[in-house]
């Protein structure tokens, strides 16, 4: 039984021994990937970071473009140099920064690398390459940064920055790395998932000196980097840059839209910004700067400002009052002047004349009636009902929700209901009587300007309108392409289109142009820290329309000066592609708008 044993294990003995002597044999001998290894100690993971899809405009002019930057990583555990003083020279820090970044370095991990310099310049970088050998322990990451072919559309494009602890953490599906770049805002953060590519991965062999000896394997377990989407944006750059000189110096919007598509051909929100100083190694200070800055130019003006539209408004009254029966486009009210403040003169006036020369008065009675019809015997119960069926009506218009814009941060202005009054004055203890100002586009409604331009297209269209959106890619943009209707009656509309147009004549003289009928309604929006808001909205052609337009220019005065001025030039633009009233322009460039 012993003998047996002991055979047994002899036997084993020689088997191990025959394993490992054939290991051996293949290790040093016939595997020539471990007799590198062996020599150069170390495989080197590379990162290959995809390139970010471009952004074009409607006509194919670039906007946004990648440009390569470099970043000195360090591995802690692996530095060895005999110069540190001129290695600080080189990449332009201090003994002292040099000391700090390694401790940080290690506190990050002695393994595994981390950014030691970041954004080099490209001086910096062609100098460290022909001498990184002599530098152990640190290597160069390559990535792109954006860069901007022309000084506009900032707000709408947005930035892109290095990914934050909180936004990794919420990261569900693990794609994102430390120190990977994303988009912060606008498009640039709407479009991140097509924007932003697939990372790639090689191994490289590196000696103890940092010379890279090939490929790991022969490129076996490498992958490539996969670029990102190119996107085609529905602004029209050359359109676009005449709205930013036109609302230079100002504070305000401008919002164009085609009526057909909901394709918006301009976004500006004033004052701008430069998009390439939110770009590089001085990205957190010129943010910060911008943040400080008291014009707010990175708030996103036609999304996120809210204000009561005026007499913009009172299209939307006059077609819910006609649908809802109220008052006859034909019937004459009496207006005394006396109800409600008004610079149009007392007398009578229909639908169409109410809406050329603008009638506080008769839309002070329009609405009283569109508020109180009866739909209860109780006064108070009454107008909580007619309150909440015209919010109801509104919200077909877009106004008081969300249109679905692809840009992040839409706010829905604000239309209030019988909850909003019932928390305000008691439940049913409120009517008419507090709520008239609603009736001229005032007190407590607010909306954005992308709404208004939407509501100017939504008169040209007769009735709907697509959502509007920024992206032209047909596959990202079908979510757009259902129409929303509001449920009035195309000759309601005509009545109302007829009077925009005759409008121009009373309030806008400004902004007629020879050979294109433009209907167009102003606003003069009351502001009670300064001067009143210039408020217009308009489309053109009258008939098929091919663009909507809704400027805003803060503490401008009357409407048909500042605003109408700006829409009429730019609407001028688009149809003709020349602008024949230098005056206007000039008119405009000055911005004297209250002398």
């Amino acid at each position: 039984m012993n003998d047996e044993r002991r055979i047994f294990i002899q036997i084993a003995i020689v088997i191990v021994t025959i394993v490992f002597a054939v290991r051996l044999f293949s290790i040093q001998i016939l595997d020539s990937t471990y007799k590198l290894a062996a020599e150069n100690n170390i495989v080197q993971k590379v990162t290959e970071y995809p390139y970010r899809g471009l952004l074009y405009d409607r006509n194919g002019e670039l906007l946004v473009f990648n440009s390569p930057i470099y970043d000195l990583m360090i591995v802690p555990q692996e530095v060895s140099l005999s110069d540190t003083l001129s290695f600080c020279n080189l990449v332009g820090i201090t003994p002292e920064e040099f000391k700090e970044r390694i401790a940080d370095a290690n506190k990050y991990s002695s393994i595994l690398p981390s950014k030691f310099v970041e954004q080099l310049t490209n001086e910096q970088f062609a100098l460290i390459q022909d001498r990184l050998v002599e530098y152990r322990g640190f290597h160069i990451r390559a990535r792109t940064d954006r860069n901007y072919q022309y000084n506009s559309l900032d707000i709408a494009l947005g930035y892109i920055g290095e990914i934050s602890r909180r936004q990794l953490d919420s990261d569900t599906t693990r794609f994102y790395k430390s120190g990977d770049f994303v988009g912060i805002s606008g498009l640039e953060a709407a479009y991140e998932d097509e924007l932003r590519g697939q990372r790639g991965v090689s191994y490289k062999m590196v000696n103890v000196r940092g010379i890279e000896k090939g490929s790991f394997k022969d490129g076996a377990y490498d992958t490539l980097s996969q670029p990102g989407r190119d996107l085609v944006l529905t602004v029209d750059l050359q359109l676009q840059n005449y709205a930013e000189k036109l609302i230079e110096g100002k504070v305000g919007s401008v919002v164009a839209i085609e009526p057909s598509t909901g394709e918006i051909l301009t976004f500006v929100s004033a004052p701008s910004y430069d998009p390439d100083i939110l770009t590089g190694k001085n990205f957190s200070k010129n943010y910060k700067m911008l943040q400080q800055d008291s014009l707010k130019p990175l708030f996103n003006r036609p999304l996120m400002a809210m204000y009561p539209p005026g007499s913009i408004f009172k299209t939307v009254q006059a077609l819910i009052a006609m649908q809802d029966g109220v008052v006859k486009p034909n019937e004459e009210i009496y207006c005394s002047g006396q109800l409600i403040g008004d610079h149009a003169p007392p007398g009578y006036y229909d639908m169409h004349n109410a809406i050329k020369f603008s009638s506080n008065n008769y839309f002070y009675q329009v609405f009283r009636r569109i508020i109180r019809q009866q739909l209860s015997e109780n006064p108070y119960a009454d107008a909580r009902l007619g309150v909440d069926k015209w919010k109801e009506q509104l919200h077909k218009f877009g106004l008081g929700i969300h249109l679905g814009i692809d840009i992040p941060n839409e706010k829905p202005g604000f239309v209030p209901g019988s909850d909003y009054y019932n928390r305000l004055y008691g439940n049913n203890r409120w009517g008419f009587s507090n709520i008239y100002s609603l009736s001229i586009g005032q007190g407590e409604i607010l909306l954005n300007p992308i709404q208004m331009a939407n509501l100017a297209a939504i008169v040209g269209n007769r009735g709907f309108y697509y959502p509007p959106h920024m992206i032209k890619n047909h596959d990202l943009a079908s979510t757009y392409l259902e129409p929303k209707v509001t449920g009035i009656k195309e000759e309601y509309y005509d009545i109302v289109i007829d009077a925009m147009e005759e409008a121009l004549s009373g309030t806008a003289g400004r902004a007629i142009i020879k050979d294109i009928a433009i209907c167009g309604k102003t606003g003069t929006v009351e502001n009670p820290h300064g001067e009143d808001h210039s408020v217009f909205m308009a489309f053109a052609p009258k008939d098929d329309p091919k663009i909507a337009i809704s400027v805003f220019v803060e503490n401008s005065g009357w409407g048909g000066r500042a605003a109408a001025s700006i829409a009429s030039l730019l609407i001028e633009d688009y149809l003709k592609g020349e602008i024949s009233r230098k005056w206007l322009e000039d008119y405009v460039l000055k911005g004297e708008f209250l002398d």
